[in-house]
């Protein structure tokens, strides 16, 4: 007999499973889907999300819920309908996939924080008076500041954070000492009342903020494509919106006078980017350019409890504006109004790990259910967004000047075959950077690799540091004098002499930023040389502290890996030199070409963003290769136009569809053996599907072994989503009911960037 509907409810766990269980709960009780319950799972007790109420279960014996944790739903209707849907799409079990969405401290089941509100003493306030003490307060400049700013209204943490810095907590304390103003939880203010109570706290000082921003002169591009943006999201359903600006054109710009008109209606923005280093810079701008409103960051560099913080005060309707990284487009937000991915194209809005989704496209996906416009921007779009484009499913916008005098800088091509390098860098290249140092110009030197060298060897016996667990060479970094395996973290401390012979006389291959630097210090020993990577900026706030330097327009020699090609602006920066190009054009992964036009742009970017115009060196041994001419000649459009043509004659995406079945195993033949068993099981399946699906492998990643796990891959390649979808829904039965001898883990990755 099955268990009636009327007392039945569905749940998510934090478990990987591909099903739902059913618990039976007291009728007396309010349960809505989006909200928490513990159950009882085994011997153990655990958070679960409500997922469906009053639902007929196939089991005729089911336990009760323990309690109902929150009082209203903790994931609204329309975020659990995406995140239901992204477990579809991505095959990821769906308990995970929700409780992805969730702050750490709601994840293990703690009660959901209210939110605090300050406001005056009434009557503390009266004796305050009485006393004449108000003329002491003011001797307290910034604890007078925040008792009349309490006066004019009552205010949030948010609204203190952006009034009174960072300092807000300290005066609170001291005025909550002298009894003069309490503290309240409260609801969200309605969104409209919100919006006037901004109006009405704008100070002098915002209101001349106000004034100046309105003075800057848009370009007749920007004024178009504002006209054309505010036409296409007053639709009903809007369509997304690809702006393809090069850099340095004002983008930023148009993103501020699009958002201004969403948040004049009392609604709220979502503006997701790409990495943390972007973060800041662009949480600043917003913050001067929307001094009114309260915005926020949601990113891994937060706290967890700044983290919930935010993410409440997004949920509540309290922030207006929030700017995060790809794992902020799960943020419930109580009147969403306009999402924006900036630098669209990045291959960081891929989650890599665990839940293996794309930002970008989840963002697209969430845009569209909420009937919601999308603003994706970029200056080298993806090749999926073109597409999109070209198929009338994205509105395309282009950006094709900076503004005013300012021009995109020079590019060319120097040869190095028959030149002689030092750590890479030739002569001429040497030259070029010491004649605009001397201009008192900035310089940036770019090269994608960090350490010292990437190769540490014997000369003698030919021993090379190779990493234990993963079978490939470790990198030498010269700072700390260890070799550090980029893969799996593993540090080793290098010996004075080789651990196979003996010969004191070891020696490094190839350059990384670490001898980069070392060398430049000794050609220019008076100009600061500052190297931007990983290594250089892993303690909190030494990027900040780098990039201060930087701003202060004095010459100075920037070296750096990807953190330095997109969203940075140095107005004195006007020569970059691009040292290593060569191993990306002859690359086996199909989107190698794609990556490096983009990276190649959005490196030169960075050069002639003041009023001097900028130049820009490529050193390749490989001068004549058609994808470097393509993109000197005729630039990234025209580039990205040709690499769509070879894709399509491959059908590779985005004109087919694909998906990776990855396995990693404690032992060599477990993984293969694993995935060997299911290309022969899916055999039938896939000669019925043989015009539309095609299997390839297994075969060994090209990462054979990571982290002391050997690794294989299964790629799955179809003429459309559906049909690959339909081969995956058959596969997944197979690997759920498969043993897992010898350590097997499984993923399914869906439209893979990273074949490794």
């Amino acid at each position: 007999m099955k268990a009636t509907s009327s007392n039945v409810i569905r749940v998510a766990i934090q478990r990987p499973l591909y099903k739902l269980l059913d618990y039976n709960y007291d009728q007396s009780l309010v349960i809505v889907p989006g909200m928490r319950v513990r159950v009882p799972l085994g011997n153990t007790k655990i958070t679960a999300i409500v997922i469906d109420v009053n639902v007929t279960s196939e089991i005729t014996k089911l336990k009760s819920i323990i309690e109902v944790i929150d009082e209203t739903p903790l994931i609204d209707s329309s975020l659990l309908t995406l995140l239901k849907w992204a477990s579809r799409y991505y095959f990821h079990p769906v308990g995970e996939v929700i409780f992805h969405a969730l702050p750490k401290g709601l994840r293990k089941g703690k009660a959901l924080p209210k939110l605090k509100q300050w406001r005056i003493n009434s009557q503390a306030l009266n004796a305050f008076l009485v006393s004449n003490s108000l003329d002491k307060l003011k001797r307290a400049p910034k604890q007078y500041a925040m008792f009349q700013l309490l006066k004019e209204t009552d205010c949030d943490e948010y609204l203190l954070e952006e009034r009174i810095g960072s300092t807000w907590k300290n005066i609170l304390k001291q005025l909550e000492k002298k009894g003069l103003i309490e503290a309240c939880h409260i609801d969200a203010p309605p969104v409209a009342k919100r919006e006037n109570k901004h109006s009405e706290q704008q100070s002098t000082k915002q209101r001349k903020l106000e004034q100046e921003k309105s003075t800057i002169v848009l370009t007749q591009e920007q004024q178009n494509c504002i006209e054309i943006i505010g036409d296409r999201f007053a639709e009903k359903k809007p369509k997304p919106v690809l702006l393809y600006g090069v850099t340095g054109s004002g983008k930023t710009e148009v993103y501020f006078h699009t958002i201004a008109g969403i948040l004049k209606k009392g609604k709220q923005a979502l503006i997701l980017v790409p990495e943390i280093g972007l973060t800041p810079q662009l949480l600043l701008r917003f913050k001067q350019h929307f001094s009114s409103y309260a915005i926020a960051a949601l990113h891994s560099g937060l706290t967890d409890k700044q983290r919930l913080q935010n993410w409440l005060g997004a949920k509540s309707g309290i922030i207006d504006i929030i700017i995060g990284t790809r794992s902020a487009i799960f943020t419930p937000m109580k009147n969403l109004g306009v999402i924006v991915v900036d630098e669209e194209h990045d291959a960081s809005f891929k989650q890599q790990e665990g839940f293996l989704y794309h930002g970008r496209d989840l963002a697209v996906k969430r845009a569209y259910d909420l009937a919601i416009p999308i603003l994706l921007g970029s200056a080298t779009p993806s090749l999926e967004s073109l597409y999109n484009a070209e198929q009338n499913r994205y509105k395309l916008l282009r950006l094709k000047n900076r503004p005013g005098t300012r021009k995109r800088p020079k590019m060319g091509i120097l040869d190095i075959r028959a030149l002689a390098l030092d750590a890479g860098m030739s002569d001429l290249l040497i030259k070029e950077v010491r004649q605009h140092i001397e201009k008192g110009q900035q310089v940036m030197l770019f090269l994608n690799r960090r350490g010292f060298a990437p190769v540490l060897m014997c000369p003698a016996c030919g021993w090379h540091a190779v990493c234990r667990h993963c079978d490939i060479g470790m990198t030498y970094h010269a700072s700390s004098h260890k070799v550090i395996c980029h893969h799996c973290g593993l540090e080793e401390t290098v010996g004075k002499a080789c651990s196979e012979c003996g010969n004191k006389r070891l020696t490094t291959q190839g350059q990384g930023t670490e001898r980069i630097e070392k060398v430049l210090m000794t050609h220019f020993p008076n100009t600061p040389v500052i190297r931007i990577d990983r290594d250089s900026t892993s303690r909190k706030g030494a990027l900040e502290k780098k990039l201060e330097i930087v701003k202060t327009a004095k010459p100075v020699i920037l070296i750096g890996t990807q953190m330095l090609t997109k969203g940075h602006d140095f107005p004195n920066l006007t020569f970059v030199g691009i040292l290593d190009v060569d191993q990306a054009l002859f690359s086996m992964d199909f989107r190698a070409h794609e990556k490096l036009a983009q990276q190649i742009i959005q490196v030169a970017g960075r050069a002639g963003r003041g009023e001097i115009k900028g130049n820009v060196v490529l050193q390749s041994s490989q001068p004549e290769h058609p994808l470097l001419l393509s993109l000197l000649n005729t630039g990234y459009f025209q580039t990205a136009t040709h690499i769509l043509n070879e894709r399509q004659v491959w059908n590779y995406p985005p004109y087919g569809a694909q998906a990776l079945i990855r396995v990693s195993a404690t032992k060599p033949d477990a993984g293969f053996n694993f995935l060997n068993r299911l290309s022969d099981d899916l055999k039938t399946i896939t000669e019925m599907l043989e015009k539309t699906v095609f299997m390839l492998g297994p075969i060994a990643s090209p990462l054979a072994k990571r982290s002391d796990r050997y690794r294989f891959q299964l790629l799955f390649s179809a003429d459309k989503k559906g049909a690959l979808h339909q081969i995956l829904e058959m596969a997944l039965p197979f690997l759920l009911t498969y043993r897992k001898t010898g350590g097997i883990r499984w993923s399914i990755d869906i439209d893979p960037i990273d074949f490794l």
